[in-house]
């Protein structure tokens, strides 16, 4: 029994640390699947949201653009899979025909381009989203209301560097109120750049406007963190961002995008201490939860591995080659267990 004794405390330890939400985002799977790509588990075939799910994971990101391959019915698709496997539900809302990022907030083809006429979009929009997916029977547990908005949305009417910050509070305001007149989804605001508080302190401490986005709106902030795209980027500046991130706002916090790359060369990784591989991917993940774990009154609340099933895209926009969960012939690598064991 007293032998016994090491093994159950690591494994409550564990337990009492993990996150409430260890994710992926898989929104590009049916694309693959359509590729011709099968994806095994311990040599047999297995659908990829279902690996994720035996390997510990419980939640399920699905981007949506207003057009183009990841419209509505895509999404509403996968969404079936999604809760047919188990998993929680979160919707990531780009607001966009196409890619939304720090760099691209393109308001959709036939859309106003006016204030008070994007508004009156948004809130149909968002309640029509909300409203298609419950009358499938997969009602959205987390909405994430645009994508990494750190310069608004919807430009350029949106555009917090053109217009400042009162037309984003206003799109935002009307979006969850019309995602709240037809569903009762948490409501996710995502940015990137996780590690820098600056950015993170310009949007949240501004964006809170009387009549307009009120912070009880809001029930989880998301951000981004990635080792390849900026050298500050660090975990020890995550460390801090965060710990002010929650301190300032008070609001449960996930990392909604991240990724560790398998093969990398000539790209400078911010933490260059950590393996460039499967077990790299690992400490990367679990270095990334022990920060979110150790955030004020349990405020950490989740991780988003993002797509790590593409296959065909494995650099996953990024420099380096490869950045994936599996092989490029849809084989789980050693990392697949980052769910379970690193979350």
């Amino acid at each position: 029994m007293f032998a016994l004794l090491p093994s159950l405390l690591l494994l409550f330890s564990c337990l009492a640390n993990a996150l409430t939400y260890k994710g992926a985002d898989i929104s590009s799977l049916t694309v693959v699947e359509n590729a011709g790509v099968h994806f095994t588990d311990n040599g047999q075939v297995t659908p990829f949201e279902t690996i994720i799910r035996n390997h510990g994971a419980n939640t399920v990101r699905v981007r949506v653009w207003t057009a183009g391959q990841y419209n509505l019915q895509y999404g509403l698709a996968l969404a079936k899979r999604v809760k047919a496997a188990g998993l929680t539900l979160v919707v990531d809302l780009h607001y966009s025909d196409t890619w939304a990022d720090p760099g691209h907030q393109a308001i959709p083809a036939g859309w106003p381009t006016t204030l008070d006429g994007l508004n009156t979009q948004i809130w149909e929009y968002t309640q029509n989203v909300v409203q298609s997916f419950a009358n499938q029977g997969t009602p959205i547990d987390i909405l994430q209301v645009g994508n990494e908005i750190n310069d608004g949305l919807l430009w350029p009417v949106g555009r917090i560097s053109v217009n400042g910050i009162n037309p984003v509070s206003q799109l935002l305001h009307s979006a969850i109120n019309g995602a709240k007149s037809v569903g009762n989804p948490k409501i996710l605001i995502h940015l990137a750049n996780g590690w820098d508080w600056s950015g993170l302190d310009s949007f949240f401490g501004k964006v809170f406007i009387p009549g307009a986005l009120s912070a009880d709106q809001v029930d989880i902030i998301g951000v981004s963190f990635y080792p390849f795209y900026d050298s500050g980027a660090t975990l020890s500046a995550l460390q801090s961002s965060l710990t002010n991130l929650a301190n300032t706002f008070g609001k449960p916090i996930v990392v909604a995008e991240t990724d560790w790359p398998v093969s990398c060369p000539g790209v400078h990784l911010t933490e260059p201490s950590i393996a460039v591989s499967t077990s790299g991917q690992e400490t990367w993940v679990n270095d990334i939860k022990n920060i979110l774990a150790s955030l004020p009154n349990g405020r950490g609340q989740g991780i988003f591995y993002w797509e790590p099933g593409w296959v065909g895209s494995a650099a996953l926009g990024s420099a380096c080659a490869d950045n994936l969960l599996v092989s490029s012939n849809g084989a789980t690598r050693d990392s697949i267990n980052i769910f379970s064991q690193d979350m």
